[in-house]
């Protein structure tokens, strides 16, 4: 298992690099049209947010015309920088299996039965968080269906880097008007309101039931993943790109290490890759051992 952990790792390492040159040619053949043209959506609909802005702030006339004349260019900007294009990936991969989940089981794409748990919870904060979480998701699959993404919805750590990114874009043009402007845009920015936070403040509030969240088929996509990458250490983009038929004996310990018998595990597995092997002696590691394994693995790749 460790073998196979390896090398799915090495797997995830090399998708940011492909997903760069995907984005730069015409060949699609290692990833599905659908995934390269949402992910060049995403960056372009960025683009378009932030030079709206600069738009304004510099006098430009008509600020259509000026994103659309410098729209091109910094998504491009923007797909230099691996955190970015790491994230728009796993949100169009996240969306896939939203997707998958309502056309195989009919899964609501915005109201799991967990939110819907969330929703009737005994406590007021909590139902007051989930009907937000609620709103944000509706929000989410209106903007997955257009291909875009609200600079709003980005984690603070990427919103910083897309302000970055921008700003050396802009390189000798950066004007005081233009750092005006950044700066009501970092003085407006609210992370808290995200969908991410959402979900992530629900799954904290319920901290050990939160094993139905580990169920797809009930979670949904957005909540299931968040509860993964929470209660096994991992960050919410490996969590997601776990998903993938190649790695699931990643995506296994990851479930283990949430605390998910391997009983479960097997059903998750077998709802989400039904054609794949079933991972064997899995009940023989515990939930300390899977999580030092995906540590370890990490660790190895990255020395």
């Amino acid at each position: 298992m460790r073998a196979a952990l390896a090398s799915g790792q090495q797997a995830l390492d090399r998708i940011e690099p492909i997903l760069g040159h995907l984005l730069s040619s015409p060949d699609h053949s290692l990833f599905s049209d659908e995934i390269v043209a949402r992910l060049r959506g995403m960056l372009n609909d960025l683009a378009w947010q932030v030079l709206r802005v600069q738009a304004e702030a510099t006098g430009q006339a008509g600020r259509e015309a000026f994103a659309e004349r410098h729209g091109e260019a910094l998504a491009a900007h923007f797909q230099q920088c691996g955190a970015i294009l790491t994230h728009c990936h796993s949100l169009a991969v996240e969306w896939q299996l939203t997707e998958r989940l309502e056309a195989k089981g009919g899964l609501d794409p915005v109201l799991s039965p967990v939110l819907q748990d969330f929703i009737a919870h005994h406590d007021p904060s909590v139902v007051s968080t989930a009907m937000s979480a609620l709103a944000a998701q509706a929000r989410f699959a209106q903007a997955q269906r257009r291909m875009e993404l609200p600079l709003a919805e980005l984690p603070g750590d990427l919103f910083h880097e897309v302000l970055v990114s921008w700003r050396t874009y802009n390189g000798e043009r950066v004007s005081d008007a233009l750092t005006r402007a950044e700066g009501k845009m970092r003085s407006n920015f609210d992370e808290s309101a995200s969908r991410l936070a959402l979900f992530a403040r629900l799954i904290a509030s319920i901290g050990g039931q939160a094993l139905d969240a580990l169920a797809p088929d009930r979670a949904g996509a957005g909540l299931f993943f968040t509860a993964l990458a929470a209660r096994s250490g991992q960050t919410r983009a490996e969590a997601i790109l776990s998903s993938n038929y190649r790695q699931v004996p990643r995506l296994a310990l990851g479930l283990r290490a949430a605390g998910l018998p391997a009983s479960k595990v097997d059903e998750v597995l077998l709802k989400l890759h039904p054609q794949a092997a079933p991972i064997a002696d899995l009940d023989l590691v515990s939930e300390a051992e899977a999580r030092r394994m995906l540590a370890d693995v990490q660790a190895e790749i990255g020395a």
